[in-house]
């Protein structure tokens, strides 16, 4: 009897206390409408919803849309411009017409569930926005708690302006599971990157409360899936506790997950949400109570489900549309307003983009001196390089700052930089280009920045300084940025030339940041590259700014997880040489995308050149090189072969000297029918070198693919006024017999014999009467015809043919220069004797040894203009 009186009290005091809220709730809405309220619950159920409605309805004028967050089975929240829950409820009485966004001067009424009543339901709205605040017990990983915090999101969302509102993640429970359906999001610019790591979680942290310093006008939505550590839990409460003036709106789930003894923080402006088997029970919302004694909603409520991707979908779609359209980013909007005022004594500044509506600035200074650059193909690293480069030519003179633009990749990413035929201006920037270059050229390049840095070591030392920053006016010295696309080319296989590479890299990055030598590093990836095996570290180490587009997240580093850009056009920046913490996302345009407003730049810092500034040095690696572009060489002493351009910085002339010494003979050796025109060059330049009548000429055409070259070569020596005899393969041996012997009519003679191979029978046969061959002949000619002026200029089409003529490998000096073209480099080295030569066989290049100087060089061969080296099977 005792337990049944005790369970009746306790009824009776619940009814009591239910009679009492509904008596509070029915005067409330007295008050609100100005209207009697019904005694029965059904209608005071039925106005409650009504007035909900009311809420959430579109004003007059506008058009009505469904909303796109409502589940499937759910009432339909009605929304429009301005969308649902402008209008803010509070116990002092509606506030009429005013319809605050979350980002504007009040909260917006955001619709959660329905309330559940035994006569009814209505829908619940809560007061959320800069400011307002909401937390739920559990975290993200029970589905209903992830499932409402991205209803939130999306409400939130709906009712604000495009481009108002800015949304972030924590979620080191789930690992960022519980923001995968509002990827679309994401895309659309709204919803940033989702922190799940300590250190990731802080750098969210410190950005969200650097924006709550800032007082700015964009909402920040901070939503927090799970609980982080303590210390971040901390700073998350701490940001409740901001007021609206610092633009956050935090939505905390996890609130009583925390660590073992330790009590929940302590929250402001925060609406309490815990959640049963079934039901949500809401605590009251600050300023805006549904009980008088703190109770909270006295009624259970039935949250609102998942909203299906198609909606998710489309609410991205707008918003990104509009985000696009209010956000546009476009070149000029990151250059200067007046052109050439910076000065780079203490670095170089540039706008690369922006994160938000706020611009991001990087530099070149002591702190980042290096910068490293990855992303896939097609990622936009030429994009964002050439955004780079236009910031700072922009900003800085000529004699502030000085370009190396170095891109081994095919394709045209700094040819708009140099001259054309079709185009005659340049970047005045620009001191040398490459494209499409050559690992050659970029060890050329490497060795001429360390060059530079030796002569500024020298600089420094007389002024006894050592910072660029310290030198006295009197000694103005630009400032250098190298940038080297696709830099990983450089180090292909682990042979001499990549760990020159590598050194010389090395030793740029760690001297340049005193000497004012800033270098850029872009590549698709920076693992796997034998010849940075055990010095990866170390340079990479020099590279404190790390800019990560799509797919080059490694970069960063070996971090735990890095939650990179996805979309082209956004980088992740990182100004502590990948450390987590000092990430910024950040959009950058496409200098392109307006091709007449990019020419009309180029052409304006072209016309402001200073008058002595010339062309920048090119290098293009596609190009043939022609003996008729170079100029006509004067009448010598000493004449010289020109066979070729270097690989190098200048591009200079591949010449041998033809001196008195022994050997001093040219050899073009390989199958390939560009040693014709190699030695139709050879031939031709040396023409000019003499006086008409001066020189004898004697042309052996042995094979039939050589007639063409060596017709043109008799044209054109006979055009220059030199005799001109032409022999077959016994008219050279009679020749060579007689020049061995003595030298010739004329001051200098030249045997230049297409094919020399082809005459191996005709050497190799013995005299009946001497028992001496022509090869005898021969060698004693390469041995002593230099000294009577006599010289060979052949084209072998074998190796071990030449071997033969020679006389073996031991007499290998007897023609000391030899350009080899499509000859295996093991075979090459082994011929000369070379154990670690570092030549690929490839078209339209050609290897150039002079044994006497010693030096080997890569150099583009001479060739007939119209014929391309490419085009051969």
């Amino acid at each position: 009897m005792g337990r049944l009186a005790s369970a009746y009290g306790q009824a009776v005091a619940a009814h009591r206390q239910a009679r009492q809220r509904w008596t509070a709730a029915r005067a409330l809405l007295d008050r609100l409408a100005g209207q009697p309220v019904p005694e029965r619950t059904a209608d005071l159920v039925a106005r409650l919803a009504r007035l909900a409605d009311a809420l959430v309805a579109p004003p007059p004028g506008s058009t009505d849309r469904a909303d796109p967050t409502a589940s499937a089975g759910a009432p339909p929240v009605v929304f429009g411009g301005p969308p649902p829950g402008h209008v803010v409820v509070s116990p002092g009485g509606p506030a009429r017409g005013h319809r605050p966004t979350p980002s504007g001067d009040g909260p917006a009424a955001v619709r959660i569930g329905e309330a559940s009543t035994a006569d009814g339901r209505f829908p619940l709205l809560l007061p959320l926005g800069a400011g307002r605040h909401l937390a739920v017990d559990g975290d993200a990983r029970d589905p209903r708690v992830a499932v409402l915090l991205r209803v939130l999101v999306l409400r939130l969302l709906t009712t604000a302006a495009p481009g108002s509102v800015r949304v972030v993640g924590i979620d080191p429970a789930a690992w960022g599971a519980t923001f995968i359906p509002l990827r679309p999001l994401r895309d659309a610019g709204v919803l940033g990157s989702v922190a799940t790591t300590e250190a990731e979680i802080g750098a969210l942290l410190d950005a969200a409360e650097a924006h709550a310093r800032a007082g700015e006008a964009e909402l920040l939505l901070v939503v927090a899936a799970s609980a982080p550590g303590p210390r971040e839990l901390a700073r998350l409460a701490a940001l409740t506790h901001a007021g609206p003036s610092a633009g956050v709106c935090v939505l905390f789930a996890g609130r009583a997950v925390t660590t073992p003894g330790q009590a929940p923080p302590t929250l402001g402006g925060t609406t309490e949400v815990r959640l049963d088997e079934r039901y949500a029970r809401v605590g009251d919302p600050p300023g805006y109570p549904f009980s008088a004694d703190g109770t909270g909603l006295p009624v259970p409520v039935l949250l609102d489900g998942d909203p299906p991707a198609a909606a998710v979908q489309a609410l991205a779609d707008r918003l990104g549309a509009q985000v696009r359209r209010d956000t546009a980013l476009h070149l000029a909007d990151l250059l200067p307003e007046r052109r050439w005022t910076g000065s780079a004594r203490g670095g170089l500044t540039t706008v690369v983009g922006r994160c938000g509506r706020t611009p991001v600035s990087l530099a070149f200074d002591d702190a980042t001196p290096h910068w490293l650059v990855g992303g896939r193909t097609g990622a936009g690293k030429t994009v964002f390089l050439l955004d780079v480069l236009y910031g700072l030519a922009t900003r800085y003179s000529p004699a502030e700052l000085h370009l190396w633009l170095l891109d081994f990749k095919e394709g045209v990413s700094f040819t708009e930089f140099v001259p054309t035929d079709r185009d005659p201006s340049f970047l005045p920037h620009a001191r040398a280009v490459g494209v499409e270059s050559d690992r050659e050229y970029g060890l050329a390049v490497l060795r001429e920045l360390r060059r530079e840095l030796g002569r500024r070591a020298g600089l420094f030392k007389r002024h006894g300084v050592t910072k660029l920053a310290d030198l006295p006016d009197t000694e103005p010295v630009p400032r250098t940025v190298a940038v080297i696309d696709e830099f990983h080319v450089l180090f292909a296989g682990n042979d001499r030339l990549a760990r020159e590479a590598v050194d010389l890299l090395e030793e740029l990055a760690r001297k340049g940041r005193s000497y004012g030598v800033h270098l850029v590093l872009a590549s698709q990836s920076t693992s796997g590259v034998e010849a940075l095996y055990g010095r990866a570290e170390s340079l990479f180490g020099q590279f404190a700014l790390r800019v990560a587009l799509p797919g080059g997240e490694a970069v960063l580093g070996p971090r735990a997880t890095v939650a990179g850009p996805t979309r082209i056009g956004t980088a992740l920046v990182n100004t502590a040489a990948g450390a987590a913490g000092a990430d910024t996302l950040l959009r950058f345009p496409d200098a392109h995308a307006d091709a007449r407003q990019l020419a009309r730049l180029r052409y304006e810092l072209w016309d402001a050149r200073p008058d002595d500034t010339g062309p920048p040095e090119v290098f293009r690696g596609y190009a043939t090189a022609h003996l008729e572009d170079e100029p006509t060489p004067a009448a010598t002493r000493r004449p010289a072969v020109l066979v070729g351009r270097t690989v190098d910085v200048a591009g200079s002339t591949a010449r041998f000297d033809l001196d008195a010494s022994p050997g001093r003979h040219l050899a073009v050796v390989g199958t390939s029918a560009t040693g014709a025109h190699v030695l139709r060059a050879a031939a031709l330049s040396l023409a000019g070198q003499h006086r008409p009548g001066e020189a004898e000429f004697v042309l052996a055409a042995l094979v039939a693919s050589a007639d063409g070259a060596a017709d043109d070569t008799a044209a054109g020596l006979k055009a220059a006024g030199h005799p001109v005899t032409q022999v077959d393969a016994a008219g050279l041996r009679a020749r060579v017999a007689g020049l061995a012997a003595g030298p010739g009519e004329r001051g200098r003679t030249y045997l230049v014999v297409f094919g020399v191979d082809a005459a191996h029978a005709v050497l190799a046969a013995a005299d009946p009467d001497t028992y001496r061959t022509g090869h005898d002949d021969l060698r004693a000619l390469l041995r002593a015809g230099p000294g009577r002026g006599v010289h060979l200029l052949g084209w072998w089409r074998g190796l071990r043919r030449l071997a033969d003529d020679l006389g073996g490998s031991q007499n290998r000096d007897d023609v000391a220069c030899l350009v080899a073209l499509n000859v295996p480099a093991d075979d090459l080295g082994l011929h000369l004797g070379v154990t670690d030569l570092v030549w690929t066989p490839r078209p339209n290049r050609a290897l150039l040894v002079d044994r006497h100087a010693p030096r080997t060089a890569l150099i583009v061969p001479f060739v007939r203009p119209g014929y391309h080296p490419d085009e051969e099977h």
